[in-house]
Order: structure tokens, then C-alpha cells, then sequence
């Protein structure tokens, strides 16, 4: 019995490899489509607020939506 992949499979790619494309094609249509990217903001807290704990990912959304929502003029419809 051979552990051979069928003619005309990919073949195994590294799992770091794929989840880095993932992660930065899912950053890019999240920026294209103006959600908030929670990864990024605690990256930000951290490296520029040291002293200050980074709100939940729940809470970070809800604020964002907030802001984003409150303002009257913000929205085209």
C-alpha cells in the first residue's frame, strides 16, 4: 500500500504557510469592508499602552459599532 497522493492532488502544503495567507487575506477584506480588527488593536494596546489592559473581543466590537453607528452624518443611508 503506498501513502502516494492521487494523480492530480495539491500537494501538502505547511500549515504556518496557509494559515499566514489566510490570516492576511482575511485582514484585507476586513479593511475593504470596515470591520474592526481586534487582533490589531491589542497588538497596538500593548506596544503603545503598556500600563493599559486591552478591552475583550466583545466589548472591543461593541465599542467600535458604537462608534462607528452614533454619528448622524457617518452612514450614506
Amino acid at each position: 500500500m503506498s501513502n502516494a497522493a492521487p494523480p492530480g492532488a495539491c500537494p501538502p502544503t505547511a500549515p504556518t504557510a496557509t494559515a499566514g495567507w489566510w490570516a492576511r487575506a482575511a485582514a484585507v477584506v476586513r479593511r475593504i469592508i470596515g470591520a474592526p480588527d481586534y487582533a490589531a488593536y491589542v497588538a497596538h494596546v500593548r506596544a503603545h499602552h503598556p500600563g493599559r489592559e486591552p478591552l475583550g473581543e466583545r466589548e472591543f466590537e461593541r465599542e467600535r459599532l458604537t462608534a462607528r453607528y452614533e454619528k448622524p452624518g457617518s452612514r450614506c443611508c
